[in-house]
């Protein structure tokens, strides 16, 4: 295989409304059948009316543009500081939603298209029909990556080719079958065309040609192919969001009748699991005699009454380091809790004793 990229160049400032097909074709009439058109997701954004107004500097220009990014979350992945990493309501996961202020006038935002797998179609469709080119086209970003420092371009959407190419079931050269590699090639040739594009050359769109021998009209589902299923993202939060879900799903007291069996065997795996990790003098007792527990819950108003009771027991006497320690040990046991499906929520202690009963279930 031998790959050529080709810049296209003289198609100039796109605006609202711009026929893309029309303004590629003009500036590359080289175009031939096969070729793959790698295009900007922010020309696709300006031609397709993707902008939004904001003051031009200032604090009211970065309330405007929380505005906007909110409007553009799906979910918060991870945040440190100034820095939002989202996921879109594409399912993208990318830094401020992927809005953009570069080659923009000031007083404007640019978006992401709405459906870029949509508008990959739409271009592809336009270029067969009415200038018989029959082409794969990439609709492209530019996104970080976890665990890795640089910027890569990658495709948000897709038309005339599979998103992956799927090597499941061959054959390597030593006798081994592949069982897990898919390449994501259409992000590939997305990174390829941007090492002729550039940020500042203002060459939005590049020809990948000689990776594909023809074009195909199934095109696997688009670049949502290459969106991984949250069930199966080991990493779908950040470090700091991950936690604070772990123990939001701790803090959570199930509704209906009281703790079962089996839910009184989990709290003391929870207990077993943190036995080892505890400070010393922190003593975690199950109460699930219903006397006992009536007791508790007479002496402390507002305990929840259908609820076990879970006592924690500080090192006496209660000294400020002995209780960080305690409450780390009550985070531990939280998330002990939650890996074993058991609700839990903190409760304040009782008079005269500033660090035991700590848990309610």
């Amino acid at each position: 295989m031998r790959l050529e990229i080709l810049p296209v160049l003289g198609i100039g400032h796109v605006t609202e409304g711009d026929d893309l097909a029309a303004v590629i074709a003009t500036a590359a009439p080289w175009l031939r059948n096969g070729d793959v058109l790698v295009v900007t997701s922010k020309i696709v954004s300006k031609a397709e009316g993707r902008l939004v107004d904001v003051p031009a500097d200032g604090p009211e220009r970065l309330a405007a543009r929380d505005e906007v990014l909110a409007g553009e979350t799906a979910r918060v992945v991870a945040s440190r500081g100034a820095t939002r990493i989202v996921q879109t309501h594409h399912g993208f996961v990318m830094a401020s939603a992927g809005i953009d202020a570069s080659n923009v006038d000031k007083t404007r935002l640019v978006l992401l298209p709405v459906d870029p797998d949509a508008s990959a179609r739409a271009l592809r469709d336009a270029l067969q029909e009415r200038y018989d080119l029959d082409l794969a086209v990439i609709i492209s970003d530019t996104m970080g990556r976890p665990w890795r420092n640089g910027l890569t371009d990658v495709a948000l959407g897709v038309a005339g080719m599979p998103a992956i190419r799927d090597h499941r079931g061959e054959v390597d050269p030593y006798g081994n079958e592949l069982q897990l590699t898919q390449m994501a090639v259409v992000d590939e040739l997305a990174g390829a065309g941007e090492l002729i594009k550039g940020k500042c050359d203002q060459v939005p769109v590049a020809v990948v040609r000689g990776y594909l021998p023809a074009t195909t009209p199934d095109d696997g589902g688009g670049a949502r192919a290459l969106i991984r299923d949250a069930a199966q993202d080991l990493f779908s939060l950040g470090t700091a969001e991950a936690r604070a879900a772990g123990l939001s799903d701790a803090a959570t007291l199930a509704d209906g009748p009281g703790p079962t069996p089996a839910d009184l065997t989990a709290v003391r795996r929870a207990i077993d699991a943190v036995a080892g990790v505890v400070a010393p003098g922190t003593v975690f007792t199950l109460v699930d005699e219903a006397e006992v527990r009536a007791g508790l819950v007479a002496e402390m108003p507002g305990w929840p009454d259908g609820a076990d009771l879970l006592l924690g027991s500080a090192p006496t006497p209660v000294e400020p380091l002995g209780l960080v320690r305690f409450g780390a040990d009550l985070h531990r046991l939280r998330v002990a809790l939650a890996a074993q499906g058991v609700g839990s929520t903190l409760l304040p202690p009782p008079p005269g004793s500033p660090a035991s009963a700590a848990l309610a279930l």
